[in-house]
């Protein structure tokens, strides 16, 4: 069986073929440099408090962490939106996986910086069956140590490419989460992360399904 990580990096090979040289340069060397920044090894890990957050999801209800923690653990997943072929690609390989993160109890969320019509053309489109939220601005993915501003160059590639992000990130066009996946036990203590500077990579279901395993 064809692992997630294995998926996104055919799919990234693929894709090169089909950017322009000096494009590929500034996508390199903002990825280098954000990699370098230290910023995925700052961000919230294991062992760290879960911090609270109450979101508006795509079909317009609030969605309160405290609320889901009563009823079970939480699979807390960011990404940087509906345009970013490589977040499409692994939020389909969580829902392929939710009934087996449901069969532990638990609840899976989805949260970019996007607003709620995007997140609701995204959830129909890929027939999301667990709750895609709205973090305008950036805020809960900062209090996570993930949220980062894009560099200059690669703003105006993003630009050039068409993702708008000025209109889906409703004015925050600049702020972008890092690429991360959060276990969340009863008590709200982050019990199994990943975090990665590189959009390409995703957590493996596999592995936060063992994660989940483990709470027991």
């Amino acid at each position: 069986m064809t692992t997630l990580n294995a998926e996104l990096r055919a799919f990234y090979e693929a894709r090169q073929q089909e950017i322009p040289a000096e494009i590929r340069e500034t996508m390199r060397r903002a990825g280098e440099e954000l990699a370098a920044s230290g910023q995925a090894e700052r961000a919230l890990g294991v062992g760290d408090p879960a911090p609270r957050f109450r979101l508006p999801s795509a079909t317009g209800r609030t969605v309160v962490l405290d609320d889901l923690l009563a009823l079970g653990p939480v699979v807390l997943t960011f990404y940087r939106g509906a345009w970013c072929p490589y977040c499409n690609i692994a939020l389909r390989a969580l829902q392929q996986h939710h009934a087996d993160i449901t069969a532990h109890g638990a609840h899976l969320v989805a949260v970019s910086p996007q607003i709620p019509d995007e997140s609701l053309t995204l959830t129909e489109k890929h027939g999301l069956a667990f709750d895609v939220l709205s973090d305008i601005g950036s805020d809960t993915a900062k209090q996570y140590g993930l949220a980062f501003d894009l560099p200059d160059d690669l703003a105006a590639v993003y630009d050039r490419l068409g993702f708008d992000l000025q209109r889906v990130n409703d004015g925050h066009p600049r702020t972008l989460p890092l690429p991360a996946t959060y276990v969340i036990d009863r008590a709200g203590t982050i019990r199994w992360a990943f975090v990665n500077a590189d959009y390409t990579a995703r957590a493996e279901p596999a592995d936060l399904l063992a994660a989940l395993e483990a709470l027991g």
